[in-house]
């Protein structure tokens, strides 16, 4: 049977890194963090990536994700060269391209749940904010909310303010770090389906770090980290 376009392998790159390294600390006395990642990512992948406290999944998140500066090697994300720009570079290449849900829901306590998810595209020079910032709350389940601030939200309503937030720009990529951990099971199995549904709705490529098998089983990639290196890559029936 030949390969199929739809495949993720016959899609476009999204995510390319080759020999990439993040090391912290001082120059007399580095700490190697990320010991030459080797990556590739499609469009349209939902990948989980595992691995124990300390392996490098956050902070190759970070790197993936613009949020920190690889030491070296070389990473190209949404079309974007990430090892050629600095920091500020790092923080206009993010813009429209990439989404972040993490763990704490890092919602702005003075702003509505609407002005939220509004936000980051105004400061991508979106028209119709608000409207489009009402109509993504609406499909996460919350239109009848969209006036309210996050301490009259519940813990899952806020993480779906944070998935609404992240999706609203439509960027190609969305990173998920530990998006459920600070909620209950029940919960956490509905902002998951949610975060499932959107990026398959959108067309954006998932990466989201896990401790949960479960999840993982689910996505349709499973990479998983070892100090700093990655100890396998595998895909599930779901890819």
């Amino acid at each position: 049977m030949t390969d199929t376009p739809d495949k993720p392998e016959n899609r476009q790159l999204a995510i390319s890194a080759r020999q990439l390294t993040l090391s912290l600390g001082s120059e007399t006395a580095p700490v190697d963090i990320l010991r030459g990642i080797d990556l590739d990512i499609h469009e349209g992948e939902i990948v989980a990536l595992l691995g124990p406290s300390g392996s490098g999944k956050s902070s190759l998140m970070a790197v993936l994700s613009g949020l920190e500066r690889a030491s070296s090697g070389e990473l190209t994300v949404a079309g974007q060269d990430f090892t050629s720009l600095d920091e500020d570079g790092l923080a206009q290449a993010r813009r429209g391209r990439i989404g972040i849900v993490l763990q704490a829901f890092h919602l702005l306590p003075t702003m509505t749940a609407a002005e939220n998810v509004a936000t980051p595209m105004e400061l991508n020079g979106a028209g119709d904010v608000r409207e489009r910032a009402e109509q993504e709350l609406g499909y996460v389940g919350l239109g009848h909310r969209v006036t309210h601030y996050p301490t009259q939200l519940s813990g899952g309503e806020q993480q779906r303010v944070a998935i609404a937030r992240a999706i609203a720009p439509r960027p190609q990529l969305i990173f998920a770090d530990e998006p459920t951990g600070n909620l209950d099971v029940a919960t956490g199995h509905e902002i998951i389906e949610l975060l499932f549904a959107r990026c398959a709705e959108t067309g954006a490529t998932l990466l989201v770090i896990t401790h949960d098998p479960e999840l993982a089983e689910r996505c349709g990639r499973v990479i998983t980290l070892a100090d700093g290196k990655i100890a396998s890559d595998t895909r599930g029936s779901a890819a």
